[in-house]
């Protein structure tokens, strides 16, 4: 079925229009982005059961932006009568006059910028999902949840907690401008476990997740997920340290999306270079990888949890090829700092809420595939590690540093498997280099979109991030 479009938004919908009308007068641009989106939380454990409304992205509210001799404004609203835009607009008036006072009293310099761009564009997106979480009764979930839970603790003695959480948002947008008028509506879920298990006082987590578009019908994953849990802290229990030194790698799927996360995530996020923050403003159209290297960017490029119609700002989702067979092709924009660079905005513009301001943020993030089999792989390396599973990463977007924490890595001698695992595992260097030494790619490729993504240490939204198999040569730690 089609996720209806909020009656809410569709509600208030003739109100906002007055309010864009008693607005535009007095301003060279006006947009107003009105969100409502629904959630469904639930968490088990062996000790603890939690069900809820609330997850990273529900929220209800409006947010006004206005442009004026260059400079912009922002006000948002966290409630709306309709019947009242007047009160609205003269509110928005009184606070944003009241802000570039306080901001011209402490002799604070704009960055002149233009009035964006407002092409006609009229959009109603609807995507499938076969069930919505604002109406899924949480008893079977909790029931099915706690069931598996009791399953992942009867496969080992050594388990001594186990988890699970199921969350899914339906999310409904308006984005109004005198000439836009587009809504969407599209729902996501989100499930994991994690088995907890210990030995001689020494504890150890495996943990596996799903995610895509679409409702609760996804937490019927979980399953195999768990099972898998419960081997990898299982296995982690025989884990061995690494001796540090560089190494040839066979990067998984998971640990694939975490590398393109890293390197070529915020570093190309071109808010960044706006303000020379970003190395990768320099590397355009030189290279930064192997021949072999390819990697997508944007809402379009794949389905997952933030496979979006349109962004905070009103762009439509794209498909951005940032790099093409090593050479960097091009970052991603939001509208602002598209027109203070004079490019076209990718569709990356994101807001942690309606009451946060749009950054350029990332979507999908994915290396393409290539021809390579995993065995084949396997077989080319005399002396590295298969590496699985990932905890975080972090990257220097001014000196294209990246350090990434993986969960293990399985040892690989003579071409073969040999059965020994490392655990945890660090992995750093410096990414033209990392990318450069790029040598085989799988045909199949994966999409993670658990978690989310923080600006620097704040700013919070939805990505994900994949690609196939990899074999490159790094540094472990």
């Amino acid at each position: 079925m089609k996720a209806p479009f909020s009656a809410y938004l569709s509600g208030i919908k003739p109100g906002l229009q007055k309010l864009l009308g008693l607005l535009q007068p007095d301003y060279d641009y006006v947009s107003i982005l009105a969100t409502d989106s629904k959630g469904l939380s639930v968490r088990i454990s062996r000790h603890a059961r939690s069900v809820g409304s609330e997850t990273m992205t529900t929220e209800r509210g409006v947010v006004v932006r206005v442009s004026k001799n260059g400079q912009y404004s922002e006000y948002a609203l966290n409630g709306f009568d309709p019947e009242k835009p007047e009160e609205a607009a003269r509110e928005i008036r009184e606070a944003i006059d009241a802000q570039l006072a306080l901001l011209a009293k402490a002799g604070v310099e704009s960055y002149p910028t233009p009035p964006l761009p407002d092409e006609p564009c009229s959009l109603f997106v609807e995507k499938e999902a076969e069930q919505l979480p604002e109406e899924t009764d949480a008893k079977p979930l909790v029931e099915k949840l706690s069931a598996l839970i009791d399953k992942m603790g009867e496969l080992s003695e050594e388990l001594i907690e186990c988890m699970a959480s199921a969350q899914s948002t339906h999310i409904s947008k308006l984005f109004l401008t005198r000439n836009r008028d587009m809504s969407q509506s599209y729902v996501y879920s989100e499930g994991s476990v994690a088995a907890v298990a210990m030995r001689e006082g020494r504890n150890q987590i495996g943990y596996e997740s799903v995610s895509g578009l679409g409702g609760p019908e996804l937490f019927e994953d979980l399953e195999p997920a768990a099972e898998k849990a419960v081997k990898i802290a299982l296995e982690l229990l025989d884990a061995e340290r690494i001796e540090p030194g560089e190494y040839e790698i066979i990067a998984s799927p998971e640990v694939t999306g975490l590398i393109a996360h890293e390197a070529f995530g915020h570093g190309v996020e071109m808010d960044m270079f706006v303000k020379n923050r970003a190395l990768g403003k320099e590397y355009i159209e030189k290279r930064v990888g192997s021949d072999l290297v390819t990697m997508h960017e944007g809402a379009l490029c794949a389905e997952n949890v933030t496979s979006y119609a349109f962004d905070d700002e009103g762009t439509l989702a794209g498909d951005v090829i940032e790099i093409d067979h090593g050479i960097l092709k091009t970052g991603i924009c939001d509208a602002l700092s598209a027109l203070r660079l004079g490019v076209q905005p990718t569709g990356n513009g994101k807001r942690e809420n309606f009451e946060h301001k749009a950054y350029t943020r990332m979507t999908n993030t994915i290396f393409d595939s290539g021809s390579d089999s995993l065995e084949d792989m396997i077989a080319s390396i005399e002396d590295g590690f298969l590496l699985e599973g990932m905890e975080s990463g972090m990257e220097d977007p001014k000196h294209w540093g990246i350090q990434c924490i993986i969960k293990m890595g399985r040892e690989i001698k003579h071409g073969k498997l040999t059965g020994r695992i490392v655990a945890p595992i660090i992995m750093t260097g410096y990414v033209p280099d990392l990318l450069g030494n790029i040598s085989m790619l799988s045909p199949d490729r994966q999409v993670f979109g658990s978690g989310g993504c923080g600006k620097g240490y704040k700013e919070w939204v939805k990505v994900s991030d994949g690609g196939p198999y990899l074999k490159t040569k790094a540094r472990l730690g």
